[in-house]
């Protein structure tokens, strides 16, 4: 059984952070996947975990603080008993048009990561879908990021899926690469426009069973539950830990 993980950034909408730390311990987990807004104060940060008595094993690091806040992100990950760091996303002005300025883009990601690998941690890519449309020699940008020297995946199923690719082969391909996985499900279509067309997992039409056992197959051990904008983060917590769970 993989360890659960919930991403913080599904309960953005739903401040304070201490009431859904404390929602999140009620309804049974003991994982979190921080983001970079909630690292401006570490110390509070990482006393609000410990008044829920949660730990937060990965979290979600912008590469401008990865690059330019280097030694207070080190410090956090070493307080909070970090195992990985994971950069997320990269805005469309800034992302590559062509595969040689993803290669760039790669060797930057690898540069960025050295300092928090030689300190003992995992560091790694969170995908999006824009990463599996191929650049101009045929690679696609996750298949470039991923032959970066130390930089592991963090692979995003709902955004493969959004991508029109199959988890499956994927997760076959990148193996080891893989130490995380986000567990994401898509609602029918035309269904829950107003919470960007995702779904609680479970619920949606996501196939979990060859997905699963892919997973558990290259030995991925850390399921990271996320919805990017449910209207109700208790129901989305509570239905998805429910589901995984009963896996």
């Amino acid at each position: 059984m993989a360890a659960i993980s919930y991403q913080l950034y599904c309960s953005r909408k739903f401040p304070p952070l201490d009431g859904t730390l404390a929602m999140l311990a009620a309804v049974g987990y003991r994982d979190v996947e921080g983001f970079g807004g909630l690292y401006d104060d570490p110390a509070a940060f990482k006393a609000a975990l410990d008044k829920a008595g949660l730990a937060m094993p990965t979290g979600h690091f912008g590469l401008s603080q990865i690059e330019g806040e280097r030694d207070k992100m080190l410090a956090m990950a070493r307080a909070l008993n970090m195992q990985a760091l994971i950069v997320p996303h990269v805005g469309p002005p800034d992302r590559p048009t062509n595969a040689a300025g993803w290669e760039t883009f790669a060797a930057r990601l690898s540069e960025a990561g050295k300092p928090f690998r030689d300190a003992g941690f995992a560091f790694g890519w969170h995908n999006h879908d824009f990463e599996f449309t191929p650049t101009d020699d045929g690679r696609t940008p996750q298949e470039i990021i991923a032959a970066a020297d130390g930089v592991s995946l963090e692979l995003d199923i709902g955004w493969v899926v959004r991508a029109g690719q199959d988890p499956v082969a994927w997760i076959n391909r990148f193996g080891a690469k893989i130490i995380a996985a986000h567990i994401k499900d898509i609602a029918p279509f035309g269904q829950a426009t107003d919470e960007d067309g995702w779904a609680d997992v479970g619920h949606g039409t996501v196939d979990w069973g060859p997905i699963v056992a892919a997973l558990g197959a290259i030995g991925c051990n850390r399921f990271v539950i996320e919805h990017d904008n449910p209207k109700d983060d208790k129901r989305f917590a509570t239905r998805s830990l429910a589901t995984i769970q009963g896996w």
